[in-house]
């Protein structure tokens, strides 16, 4: 269960940092009040998810979750840049979330 809580996790993760970006410094209400309940929403199965997992391996895997998403949804919806170097490193990120998931244990 607690990978499961890292997953959601990270995914509300996602949503926060891409939310920051639609609140316009939290000038726009109804941005920030996504971005502000997917903070919440992101710590708190974080914290679920620490009861059980080492803490160096949740929180990378939840900081990498986050920054994979955030790339991508940045190239698709802020037309960031979508060079080979920055999908390389991508997948750089990528493969040290499934690194650490493989080499955790059976937790």
């Amino acid at each position: 269960m607690a990978w499961i809580y890292l997953f959601v996790a990270g995914i509300f993760e996602i949503v926060w940092a891409i939310g920051l970006k639609y609140t316009n410094g939290f000038t726009k209400f109804w941005p920030s009040v996504v971005t502000v309940v997917g903070m919440i929403v992101s710590f708190y199965y974080l914290s679920q998810a620490t009861k059980v997992l080492p803490i160096g391996t949740a929180y990378t895997i939840w900081t990498g979750i986050g920054a994979a998403g955030a790339v991508i949804l940045g190239i698709i919806l802020f037309n960031e840049p979508k060079t080979l170097l920055r999908f390389m490193f991508l997948a750089f990120v990528i493969t040290g979330i499934i690194g650490l998931k493989v080499t955790a244990g059976n937790h």
